[in-house]
């Protein structure tokens, strides 16, 4: 809503986008801290209008239910059936009523799967007709946006594409298809013995046209949207935030204020004699910058090790005028730009000295303090011990597009290698002890094991040196002097480097009190506190219906007992269900089942803090799956009219008991009533539950 940037290692940015829109719509100005949970809004806030788009599509995935099952081709009852399911889950209802991205996330992998179905049913009889090519883009649409939601929402989208893929090479060995989608459409009569090369040439034209169709739908259009969300983001989000620090020089310059502030009308070629800050391209564990000061590392170290008691070299998190270095021309003793400037190029070799101590970057074979594999890097302190200056470093343009390209500012991404040792300088991550003021360490690898970004910078702040004197340099080094370049990133380049970074950036994995474990949500052995009123116990959970959840559970697995008995069957030539039916019941498996593996079993692989909401998705997978299995048992294993009767009976039983521990878990989905203790206790079905009571 500010236009700040920021980076969220949830997922891409439409989901967000979505909600901010909710806010636009409503007149909210972005003017609000949202640092702390359990505050009140204030009255510039539009809660109804930010929590509208969440809460529609919440109340949208309730019809979609429903004609999921019926394009699965399955009873009005049986689709009746998952609606209503979808509408007394109270934890669907508790997540789609606040501001939060599962609701959304949800209705598209529904959507997702709706459209194609209802894409698929239209295959038979109807193939390129207005219909159908408007479930197929629509579907592709749908499925970009289920991975702009959240990067879960590929798992969806790779199950539509797996299903899309089966149908696919059915359809290539489909013999009739000429007949069906070409001559039922251009008026043709029955092909003759003459016209049968003719017809099977436009057999194979109208495979490559429904294949090609797919491919377009499915797999350009959900890429180049994509693309699309990310190009608003960036287009929305121009100016610079607290975000900025973990992403490249270049492109924090291109964000309006911030680093772009600070680098606007910098030379852009370094040349002999300019002042850099050099900033490692790694990032981790903090951004830093290549650093020195007067202080030198200590004689002997903690495990009995010596030094070389030179000035130390550091990564500092901080910009500071320590962090200025002058590229300088080892052949001359000049330390400002010559007129014209000489432009320093790949493969060239070069010295940097230190701007405030004068001293130059040095290695030598001495042993890092940290990292006693590698060797030291220091400025050079020349103590009369015979041990000479090494002070030559080959400078490598790792981005290059030729070997004669010129070094840029923010631009290019450089190693340094150490001419006389070939050793690379490096940014180890290691924290050095307190003599090296907790900065990080620099090393000069001298096993180098490929590229890695941890052994490349780039230069962030740049100034032509225009004076000799060190006095004069030193004021000179805060009162830069700007010369106009424009260097805005592309598109691409940002869009590359944004998702790179949302990709690998670590969240805090520490433990939280409401975070589980995907076993615990099957069996709803946690919950979530919300929201508690400030006076009264009125209080919002998430916390599901124990009926729908067990039996959910309990269908998917009838499910695939079910499937591999049916199929133990027919690999013996006993075919239980006819093939119309085995066919339904094959794909309703695949989409539901699959829609619910693909949404759950992940999350074992994954190293981060985990929440009941996160089975959400999956979980609605399974509600659709419980009607069908109903159905099925229902039609195809109750042989009797009173077996059907009986077991009727007791789908009502059972639906009449979700319907009462929906009622019961009322107040706590809604928060609109205030329950005394004993109320609130024996709400408290399960120990593991963490309800909230007042110690009055």
């Amino acid at each position: 809503m500010k236009r700040v940037f920021f980076l969220d290692g949830s997922g891409p940015p439409l989901g967000h986008m979505l909600l901010a829109l909710g806010g636009y719509l409503g007149g909210f100005d972005g003017n609000f801290l949202w640092n702390r949970i359990g505050a009140e809004y204030s009255s510039n806030v539009p809660v109804w209008s930010l929590r509208l788009l969440p809460a529609l599509a919440g109340a949208f995935s309730v019809p979609m239910a429903y004609q999921i099952v019926l394009e699965l081709r399955f009873s009005h009852c049986a689709a009746m059936g998952a609606a209503l399911l979808m509408l007394i889950e109270n934890a669907l209802i508790t997540q789609s009523r606040l501001i939060l991205l599962e609701a959304l996330l949800i209705f598209f992998n529904l959507l997702s799967v709706l459209c194609y179905l209802k894409f698929s049913n239209l295959q038979q009889h109807s193939p390129f007709s207005l219909s159908w090519w408007f479930w197929l883009v629509l579907t592709g649409v749908a499925c970009s946006c289920t991975v702009g939601i959240k990067y879960m929402g590929v798992f969806t989208y790779l199950l539509v594409l797996s299903v899309a893929a089966a149908h696919a090479w059915h359809l290539v060995g489909d013999q009739t298809l000429s007949n069906v989608s070409a001559l039922g459409t251009w008026g043709w009569g029955a092909p003759t013995g003459r016209s049968r090369q003719c017809f099977s040439a436009l057999s194979q034209a109208c495979v490559c046209c429904h294949l090609l169709a797919r491919a377009v739908a499915l797999l350009v259009i959900p890429a180049l949207m994509y693309l699309l969300f990310f190009y608003i983001h960036l287009i929305l989000l121009f100016r610079s935030g607290p975000h900025d620090q973990v992403m490249s020089s270049a492109f924090q310059a291109s964000l309006e204020g911030g680093l772009a502030r600070i680098t606007r009308g910098q030379p852009l070629e370094v040349a002999y004699g300019s002042q850099v800050t050099l900033k490692s391209v790694f990032g981790k564990p903090v951004p830093c910058w290549l650093h020195s000061h007067q202080s030198t590392y200590p004689m002997i170290y903690e495990n009995g090790r010596g030094s070389s008691h030179q000035q130390q070299v550091t990564c500092y998190p901080f910009k500071d005028v320590n962090n200025w270095w002058i590229v300088k021309d080892p052949g001359r003793h000049q330390l400002v730009v010559s007129n014209p400037p000489r432009p320093i190029r790949h493969g060239d070799t070069v010295q940097l000295v230190h701007g405030m101590t004068a001293r130059l970057l040095n290695t030598h074979d001495v042993a890092a303090p940290l990292s006693p594999h590698a060797q030291e890097v220091s400025c050079y302190v020349d103590h009369n011990i015979s041990m000479p200056a090494q002070n030559l470093w080959r400078l490598e343009i790792v981005n290059r597009d030729t070997d004669r390209d010129v070094w840029k500012t923010i631009m290019s991404e450089v190693r340094f290698v150490h001419v006389n040792t070939s050793a690379i300088l490096k940014l180890s991550g290691a924290h050095l002890p307190d003599w090296g003021f907790r900065q990080l360490e620099v090393v000069g690898e001298k096993l180098s094991r490929g590229f890695h970004e941890s052994t490349v910078w780039n230069v962030e702040e740049h100034r032509y040196g225009k004076s000799q004197e060190q006095r004069e340099r030193e004021l000179e080094l805060h009162s830069p002097i700007q010369v106009d370049v424009n260097r805005n990133l592309s598109f691409m380049a940002r869009f590359s480097e944004l998702q790179w970074r949302m990709l690998t950036l670590r969240t805090d994995d520490s433990e939280h009190k409401y975070s589980s474990t995907p076993l615990e949500w099957v069996t709803l052995d946690t919950n979530i506190a919300y929201w508690l009123h400030p006076k009264s116990s009125a209080q919002i959970h998430l916390l599901g219906n124990v009926v729908i959840w067990a039996s959910a559970s309990l269908a998917t697995v009838t499910y695939a007992l079910l499937f591999l008995w049916y199929l133990l069957r027919r690999r013996r030539n006993a075919c239980d269900l006819p093939e119309d039916d085995w066919l339904r019941w094959v794909l309703a498996g695949s989409l539901c089942c699959g829609g619910w593996a693909v949404n759950y079993l992940p999350f074992f692989l994954m190293e981060k803090t985990l929440f009941l909401y996160h089975y959400l998705p999956a979980l609605t997978f399974q509600i659709i799956l419980l009607p069908v299995v109903l159905q099925h048992v229902g039609d195809h294993l109750c042989r009797s009219q009173l077996q059907r009767s009986v077991f009727s009976a007791l789908v009502v039983a059972w639906y009449s008991s979700a319907c009462h521990v929906f009622s019961t878990l009322r107040p706590l989905t809604y928060g609109d009533t205030s329950l005394s203790p004993s109320e609130l206790r024996a709400l408290r079905w399960k120990d593991s539950w963490d309800i909230l009571i007042r110690k009055y």
